[in-house]
Order: C-alpha cells, then structure tokens, then sequence
C-alpha cells in the first residue's frame, strides 16, 4: 500500500508552507521583498530548477512541485481574495470618483500602449491578427503585483489601481474579440461581446442588489454566534458565489471578488471580514507568485537572452512612456505619474491568458506564444525591482521640480522659527506658532504633504534636511528656534549635532520616542526633547486612574514622582547638569506635548 505522504498534495503542501514559514522570512532577514522570495522559491522548486533531479535523487520529490497546474486554482484564489480586499478598502462613492481615471485614462492607457506595441510588431513581421493579440496581451499590467506593492491610498495606488480596473474590465471582451479575428470564426464575435455585456451588466446589478439586501443580515447572524470559524466561512461564501456569478455571465471572477469587497464595505462588518481573510490571501497570493516561478526555464532563457532582453526592454519602455504622458496629460504630478508609468511597465499574469487565446485562435504560432510568455514571466519576476526604480525616479522628478527652495522664500532677516517635519506633529505646532503670530517656516520631504499643507496656506517648502545643502541654506544663524518633529531618530540626533556645531546660540527643540532617544539628543545639544511615548503614557495613566475612582491628589503626586524619575533618568544618561523639561506646569501644556502624535 503506497504511502499517504506520496500524494502531490502534501509534498506540494509542505513547498507552499515552507516557503512561507520557513524561506520568506529568512529573505525578510536580507531585506528581500518577499514577492521576488516567492518567485525565487518557484524557480527552484519547479520543473525546470530541482524538479528536473528527482529521477536521479527521488528524495527531492518531497521538496519540489512536479506540476504547476495542480497548484494554479489555489493561485487563482489568491488573486481573486486581492480583488475582494482591495473592495474592502473602497467605497462605491470613491469608485464613483474614479469613474474619469477609469474609463478616460485607463483605456486611453490599454489602448495606446497595444496600439505602440502591435505596430512595431508588425513592422518586423508579424501578422495584422497577431500583432494585435499581442499588443493587447502585453499592454495588460499585473494587479496581483503592482496593488500590493503600490496600495490604494497613495497618489501612485490610485492611478494605478484605476487603470488596472479597466484591464480587468476589459479582459473578457478582449478574448472574445480575439476569437472573432480567428481564421474559423463564424463571425458571432461582436455579438457574443455584446451578449456578454448585457449578461454581465444584469449580473452586476443582481449582485449589487442582493449584497445590500442580504449581506448586513447574513454577518450579523454570524456575528452574533461569536464564532471566527462561521464569519470566515460566511465571508468565503461571499466571494466564492460573487465570483461564480460574474465567471457564468462571462466576465472575470476578479469583477465578483472587487464587487463583493465594495458591498461589504458598506456595512460595519468589513474591518473583522478584512482581518479574518488576511491569512488567505497572503498565502494565496504567495501560490500564484510561486507558479509564476516556476513558469521560468533558465535554460531557454540562457539560449534566447538577447532576444528576451531586447522584448522586456522594449516593453517597459513603451509602457512607461505611455502611461507617463497620459498621466500628465491628465493632470497628475510628474513624480506621481513617472514612479506610476515604471510600476506599471511590466506585462500581466492575465497577458498569460490573452496569449493562450490568441494561439488557440491561430492569431499566433504556440513557439512565439511561448517566447512572450517567457518575457512575462521575466516582467512578473522584474516588477519589484522596478517597483524601487520607479521610486527612486520618482524621487529625482519631484526634487527637480521642487527645488523651488531658494533665497526668496526664506526673509532676509531670518526665518524666525524653522519647523522640520510637517506631519501632524509638524502642523500642531505649526498651527500653535500661528495663534501666537510667530513667523515660521516648515521644510518637508513628502511632496503631497507640502502640497496639501500650501493649498491651506501654510509656508512649507520641499526639501531633504539629511543633505547638508539644504540645512545651510535655511539661513539657521538668523532664526529664532528649530523645531524637529520627523519620526526618525537617528536623522534627529544627527542634525542637532550639526546644527549645534554651526549655531551655539540657536534654541532647538526635538521630538524623542523615549528617554534613550531624548539623552542622545541632550548629548548632541538639543535644548530641550520632549519624549512623545512617555508623556502620552503618563497622561493615559493619570485618566485610568481617576476613572477608576482613585482620588485626584494622589494621582497627581505619584505622576509628578514618575515625571521626577525620568528626569533623573535622563539627567544620569546624558550627563546633564540641569534637569530636562519633560513637561511644563499642567496649565501651560494642557493635556498635549509636541510629540503626542506620529508624523
């Protein structure tokens, strides 16, 4: 009797899960984004990696997954519990927001990067059929890679997030129009997409109607059993069957999943369904990564290099571009719109799909069907690193365009108090500085931050105060104080050594996380630090036990006994031969220092 532990199943449970528990965080421990971990794992694991061995050492079977297809419906799963996350984070009235990005911007960007690339593709011989295939193939962008990457809340999460709504939208139309361009077909094609739309949009609208009727009932009742097992199986069930609806009427199961995620959103259950699928969609997704590993063969890819660096490279070009100058033409920021067109620039898991169609079409030849599944492949695996290149382009971009930081917007008699760092600590003091008609300037690095903080008329310049340059030309020598309130401890010690070593005189108060931190900015000369976790803690304290009934003046003195004890904590850490103003009189600061908030 064969051994139970010979099925596929574990042994390709045992990959999954030890890629997951095991390989992914000893990546973490290098600063290796998981994605390229997962992919890695794939590429070893697979056919092509170790799975060509385990004829000759049969042990590896265990460790190897021998067919990547028993493992895609649980990748497939992954995708779709995405979609239906990122519904969760939305709202139907944000989408309706989105609708310009979506239907403007968004075909605009499919439709003229496949019209780029299928005529250039035609140009060195490809069909008119084929090169239309394939330009819409590989206009496709992965959702599965670029939302986790980019999220839904960023300026680049938004745009991209639109765009890649109308691939998804656009993904079912596009291989019935391929099938209508096949040599056999019997000319059905534009009524079949048609049929489609009228099914789909009936679907939609069943769906939409229901979820509102039904949903608030169904996860109440779970709710009340007080069972995490019931709520995930209802939260399940409501992906699966939104999914089914949308795969039976035709188009994508992504649409059920998005649709699914924006009707639960409605509701007050959607932060527990979000927590409780997490898991699932983690592991899942980590599949899909995984059979996009093992999709690559090394050896052909040895074999053809040159042609598939030319493709990848041409391809991600042409992407950017595109996506870049559409971008801007539709308003959005030269950063935003640069890191955005990179991020974007590879090809789709759903390019996949689209080349499979167009071969079963006979639009292409399955050998060059192969060879841009090979450059997918290779643009899944790149998408990360071009996730950081777009960053770093992006960065460039904005401090080109921003470098508006100059002499004429710093007074010639000074600044008066500099503030560094405008995040909500920033703007508390700021706000405070403006009550008392104090002249200040703030210098922030976020660039959507100075350009909100402008739009409200606050005087916040862009600017990286870790290069020197930019710290000198803030024209310290004739300002009234300096205020630091980024959350980053070592750039906060750092600048106040230095800036001590310029001005002697200059008053500079810093934000600390805690003692430690607030001794090492005493040490480097900061006038006073205000440790933001411990006075916070202090005041939570105090409130606790007066609503617990204790009275008010013990309260007050054991406060002031701690307050005492950190003094002297950072008085023996830093040397200091004054005691450091953790807080001023209770009157003074009301409930609140300059460091209560993050940044």
């Amino acid at each position: 009797m064969a051994s139970p532990l010979s099925n596929a199943g574990f042994s390709d449970a045992l990959v999954i899960l030890g890629a997951a528990g095991i390989v992914i965080p000893a990546f973490a421990r290098f600063k290796i984004s998981p994605v390229i971990g997962f992919i890695l794992v794939g590429l070893l694991v697979g056919p092509s990696g170790l799975g060509t061995l385990v004829r000759d050492y049969p042990w590896l079977y265990y460790i190897t997954i021998s067919d990547a297809h028993s493992i895609e419906p649980f990748a497939e799963f992954g995708i779709i519990l995405l979609l239906f996350s990122i519904g969760l984070e939305l709202s139907l009235k944000r989408l309706w927001a989105m609708r310009q990005l979506v239907f403007g911007t968004g075909a605009a960007q499919l439709l003229g990067s496949a019209v780029v690339i299928g005529l250039a593709l035609h140009f060195i011989g490809q069909s008119w059929a084929g090169a239309t295939a394939l330009g819409l193939a590989l206009a496709l962008s992965s959702t599965a890679l670029v939302l986790p990457i980019a999220g839904t809340a960023s300026p680049v999460g938004k745009t991209s997030f639109a765009m890649l709504l109308f691939e998804d939208l656009a993904l079912v139309p596009i291989i019935f129009a391929l099938a209508a361009m096949a040599p056999s077909a019997a000319g059905d094609g534009l009524s079949g997409i048609l049929g489609v739309a009228a099914r789909g949009l009936f679907t939609i609208a069943v769906i939409f109607v229901a979820g509102r009727i039904f949903l608030p009932r169904l996860f109440a009742q779970a709710a009340r059993t007080k069972s995490p097992e019931l709520f995930l199986a209802a939260s399940l069930l409501v992906v699966i069957v939104a999914s089914l609806a949308t795969t039976a009427a035709g188009l994508s199961p992504i649409v059920g999943a998005l649709l699914a995620g924006l009707l639960i959103a409605e509701t007050e259950y959607h932060s527990e369904v979000e927590v409780i699928t997490a898991p699932f969609k983690g592991l899942a997704l980590g599949v899909f990564l995984i059979t996009v590993g093992m999709s690559l063969d090394i050896r052909l890819i040895l074999e053809n290099w040159p042609e598939l660096l030319l493709a990848i490279t041409s391809v991600v070009s042409v992407k950017t571009a595109m996506t870049f100058g559409l971008l801007k033409f539709a308003g959005i920021r030269n950063g935003v719109a640069a890191e955005a067109g990179v991020l974007m620039a590879s090809p789709s898991e759903t390019t996949l799909i689209v080349l499979g169609a167009a071969a079963q079409a006979q639009l292409i030849q399955q050998s060059t069907a192969n060879f841009w599944q090979t450059v997918t492949a290779i643009g899944l695996t790149i998408t990360p690193l071009l996730a950081q290149l777009g960053k770093k382009v992006a960065k460039g971009i904005e401090q080109r365009d921003k470098s508006d930081l100059d002499q004429a917007e710093i007074p010639p008699e000074g600044p008066g108090t500099v503030v560094i760092g405008f995040g909500r600590v920033g703007r508390m003091v700021a706000d405070m500085l403006k009550v008392h008609n104090q002249p200040f300037i703030a210098v922030e690095a976020d660039i959507d931050a100075v350009s909100a903080a402008r739009a409200e008329g606050y005087p916040v310049i862009f600017g990286d105060v870790s290069r020197a340059e930019l710290v000198d030309r803030l024209n310290l020598g004739r300002a009234k104080a300096l205020i630091l309130t980024m959350d980053d401890p070592v750039l906060s010690v750092r600048l106040t050594r230095r800036v001590r070593g310029w001005v002697p005189g200059l008053t500079i108060v810093a934000r600390a996380r805690d003692t430690a931190h607030a001794a090492e900015l005493y040490r480097a000369g900061a006038t006073d630090a205000v440790p933001e976790t411990l006075e916070s803690s202090l005041q939570l304290s105090e409130a606790v036990l007066v609503d617990l009934g204790v009275a008010v003046g013990p309260v007050i003195a054991s406060i002031h006994e701690k307050r005492d004890e950190l003094r002297k904590e950072i008085m023996a850490a830093a040397s200091l031969e004054r005691e450091p103003r953790l807080r001023r009189a209770r009157k003074a600061t009301g409930t609140g220092t300059l460091g209560e908030n993050a940044n």
